[in-house]
C-alpha cells in the first residue's frame, strides 16, 4: 500500500490555564456531567499550570518518529492531529488536502481495541475527511499494537527500572499492580465480549513474563460518572488499601494501559496514589509509559511498514492471545464485530 504521509491522531490536551475548562467541556459535551465535577477535574491540570503532558509528548514522539523515517530511508511527512483539542482532526486532515496528500496512514495513541480504544478514533477519522470535503485524503487507521514486542519490551524494561528505585531491601518482594484506565461495564462489551479487558490483561500477562514477574494484580482507575453505573473493578486506590491490610511494604505500579504520561498518570497515580501509598507505609514505584521513546518510534514506523511493504505483523507470539484487529480505512469499523 502506498502512502504519502502520516498523521498521528490522538486525544488532545490544554496547554494554558484558559484552556482546561474549554477543553473539559469538548471532552464531556453530551454526556450530563456536572459542573462541579468538571470544576474538580480542572483542578488536577491546574495543579500543572494547566498544560497536560499529552500535546508535548506526542511532538516529541512526532520528532522521534521522522528520526526513525529518515533511518529507515523513507519520505514521508507526519501531521499532527487530536479530538478533543488544537490541533484538531478537522483541521489537520484540511492542510492535508491543501498540501496535496492523497493517502495516509494514521496511528492512534491507543494500543487497544473496543470503542474509546479504537472505534471513536475511527469516528475522528470519518469526522476529518467529511468536514474537508470530497478531496480529502483516503486515510488507513493502523491496527492495534497492545502485542507489538517493543511495547512489550519498553514496559518491562520499565518495570525494572521502576524497581531498582525502591530500597534494596523490598525490592525482592514488590507486588507488581498493572493498572488501565476503567470503563462502564456495558462499554466493555461493545466491541465482542470483553475485548478490551481481555487484551490490557494479555498485555500485561506479556509486561510480566517479560520482566520476570509471576505473579502480579490487574487493577483499573481514573473512572468517572455516577457511582450507580457499574465500571471495571477493582479501582488501583481500592486495591492498595487491600495490600496494606495484608501487609504489602512495597508496590510497583505500570500504567500499562497509557503509551504517554497523561494526567490521568501524573495525578492519579503520581500524586494521589503515591499520596495513599505514604500514608499506608507502602514503598510506591511508577513504571514509565512508552512516552516518545525511539522505540516507540520504531514500534509506529513498523505498523506503517506492514502495509506499506507487506511485512508480517510483529506481534508476541503465546498461548491465550486476543484478537488484534486489523487495519480500517476511512473511519470505517475494521470489524463487524467493534461497533457502538
Amino acid at each position: 500500500m502506498k502512502f504519502d504521509a502520516l498523521l498521528l491522531l490522538s486525544f488532545g490536551g490544554p496547554e494554558g490555564p484558559e484552556q482546561v475548562m474549554p477543553f473539559l467541556e469538548n471532552v464531556t459535551r453530551g454526556r450530563g456531567i456536572p459542573s462541579e465535577r468538571l470544576a474538580a477535574v480542572a483542578e488536577h491540570y491546574l495543579h500543572f499550570g494547566g498544560v497536560s503532558p499529552i500535546n508535548g509528548i506526542n511532538r516529541e514522539l512526532i520528532a522521534a518518529i521522522e528520526t526513525e523515517l529518515a533511518r529507515r530511508g523513507t519520505d514521508l511527512p507526519v501531521y499532527f492531529g487530536n479530538r478533543n483539542w488544537e490541533p484538531y482532526v478537522e483541521d489537520t486532515v484540511a492542510r492535508m488536502r491543501d498540501n496535496g496528500v492523497r493517502n495516509a496512514a494514521v496511528f492512534s495513541t491507543s494500543a487497544w481495541g473496543g470503542y474509546s480504544g479504537c472505534t471513536q478514533y475511527q469516528e475522528d477519522i470519518a469526522r476529518g475527511r467529511m468536514a474537508a470535503g470530497p478531496d480529502a485524503p483516503q486515510l488507513t487507521k493502523l491496527r492495534q499494537y497492545f502485542d507489538h514486542p517493543l511495547l512489550i519490551e519498553m514496559f518491562a524494561d520499565a518495570i525494572r527500572d521502576a524497581a531498582a528505585t525502591l530500597p534494596e531491601p523490598l525490592r525482592g518482594g514488590a507486588r507488581l499492580v498493572f493498572t488501565a484506565h476503567s470503563i462502564p461495564l456495558r462499554a466493555a462489551s461493545r466491541c465482542g465480549p470483553d475485548l478490551y479487558e481481555r487484551q490490557v490483561g494479555y498485555t500485561s500477562a506479556l509486561v510480566a513474563a517479560a520482566a520476570g514477574y509471576r505473579e502480579y494484580d490487574q487493577v483499573w482507575q481514573s473512572r468517572s460518572g455516577p457511582p450507580q453505573v457499574p465500571w471495571l473493578e477493582p479501582d488501583v486506590g481500592d486495591h492498595l488499601e487491600t495490600l496494606a491490610r495484608a501487609g504489602t511494604e512495597a508496590v510497583i505500579v505500570c500504567p500499562v494501559g497509557f503509551v504517554a504520561d497523561h494526567i490521568e498518570v501524573v495525578w492519579d497515580l503520581d500524586n494521589e496514589l503515591a499520596e495513599q501509598a505514604a500514608e499506608a507505609g507502602i514503598a510506591f514505584a511508577r513504571a514509565s509509559t512508552p512516552n516518545a521513546q525511539p522505540r516507540f518510534a520504531a514500534l509506529v514506523v513498523d505498523l506503517v511498514d506492514e502495509l506499506r511493504l507487506g511485512l508480517p505483523a510483529a506481534r508476541v507470539a503465546g498461548a491465550g492471545a486476543v484478537p488484534g484487529y486489523g487495519q480500517s480505512r476511512n473511519g470505517d469499523l475494521c470489524t463487524p464485530a467493534c461497533s457502538i
